[in-house]
């Protein structure tokens, strides 16, 4: 039973898309102006820097909060760390309160791996920021970083069950990242 309600809270709180609702209290409607997104960039693009900063580190922590009670309630040996750590990401890009429709889940991703690993959230950062430091591109850095993220875990020699944690939620993110792979390809993806 702590089980299931650990994995969803994580999925209702994954379901709150922040980009939306602090974009709301301004007036704007973020799947109508720029990307369409309601993640951090699109909003820190429409919004402003702040409000981007914002909604990555709420987002950031619909991530960090469940998995940090699935670790203190069941340790790390437990399928629940990443079955909490899934339906957090589950909930951003397929939202119960959004009809389904959510964001790409970088940063909820972000929030789950750095409550499992300072060291590997600090790494993947590093990854991401480099990328895009030399492209230039969001999507490119993102879909990196998540690219490497399975790698990492399963080099480390956490359990199974995190890295296979790590590569459901990686192909999620992937595969919402499609059009960008896209825009990419054809050279018209929007640079920083």
């Amino acid at each position: 039973m702590e089980q299931l309600l650990l994995v969803s809270f994580a999925y209702l709180l994954g379901s709150v898309l922040f980009g939306d609702v602090i974009a709301r209290f301004r007036g704007v409607d973020l799947r109508r102006v720029g990307s369409g997104n309601v993640g951090a960039t699109n909003t820190a693009r429409v919004l402003g820097k702040k409000a981007g900063v914002l909604v990555f580190l709420l987002d950031m922590l619909k991530g960090f909060i469940p998995v940090s009670l699935a670790l203190n309630c069941c340790g790390a040996e437990s399928y629940t760390v990443a079955l909490v750590g899934i339906a957090s990401v589950v909930g951003h890009v397929f939202p119960l309160f959004y009809r389904w429709k959510g964001g790409k889940g970088v940063a909820t991703a972000f929030g789950v791996v750095l409550a499992i690993s300072l060291w590997h959230a600090f790494i993947l950062l590093l990854l991401w920021a480099g990328v895009l430091y030399w492209k230039r591109y969001v999507s490119l850095a993102s879909i990196t970083a998540c690219s490497f993220a399975p790698v990492l875990f399963l080099a480390s020699g956490y359990p199974f069950h995190l890295f296979l944690m790590s590569a459901i939620v990686s192909a999620l993110i992937i595969l919402k990242h499609r059009p960008n792979i896209n825009r990419l390809l054809k050279g018209e993806e929007l640079k920083v």
